[in-house]
C-alpha cells in the first residue's frame, strides 16, 4: 500500500514495485484518512491485506504521524501482519528518531523507492 497526497509518488513508486515484481496488487491512497478506512473496512470486503504499507509523512488532513497515531488503536493482529515503511523528503534526523521511537514503524528512508530500496526492504522483513 502506497499512503501520499502526490499522485506522481503513487505512480512512480507502484511502478518500481510492480517491473520489480514485488507485489500483485498495489493499493494506493491519497490521504491517510482514506488508508485507514480501508484498513478499518477490510474485513468486510474482499480488497488485499497489505503486507507493506510506504507511508508519506507530510500530507494534508490526516500527516504520517496523525496516521500512526490512528494505525495503533487498530486491532492488534491487523497490525502485527503490516510492515510499515514511512518515506520522506526530510532529511532531518530528528524525524527519523521520532519514527523510530514510535515502535509501530519498521524502517524510515528518503523519497523516492529505488529497486536497491526496495530489495533491501524485502530481504530484510519478508
Amino acid at each position: 500500500m502506497l499512503i501520499d497526497d502526490n499522485k506522481d509518488d503513487n505512480f512512480f513508486h507502484e511502478r518500481v514495485i510492480k517491473k520489480n515484481n514485488s507485489a500483485d496488487v498495489v493499493v494506493t491512497k491519497q490521504s491517510g484518512m482514506a488508508a485507514l478506512e480501508y484498513l478499518k473496512n477490510r474485513e468486510n470486503n474482499e480488497s488485499p491485506h497489505p503486507d507493506l504499507i510506504f507511508l508519506d509523512i507530510n500530507m494534508p488532513g490526516l500527516n504520517g504521524w496523525e496516521f500512526l497515531s490512528e494505525y495503533n488503536k487498530l486491532d492488534k493482529e491487523l497490525q502485527s501482519r503490516i510492515v510499515i515503511v514511512m518515506l520522506t523528503t526530510s532529511e532531518n534526523p530528528d524525524d527519523k528518531e521520532k519514527a523510530l521511537a514510535l515502535n509501530v514503524l519498521a524502517d524510515f528512508r528518503i523519497k523516492p523507492i529505488s529497486k536497491n530500496m526496495l530489495n533491501e526492504i524485502i530481504d530484510k522483513y519478508f
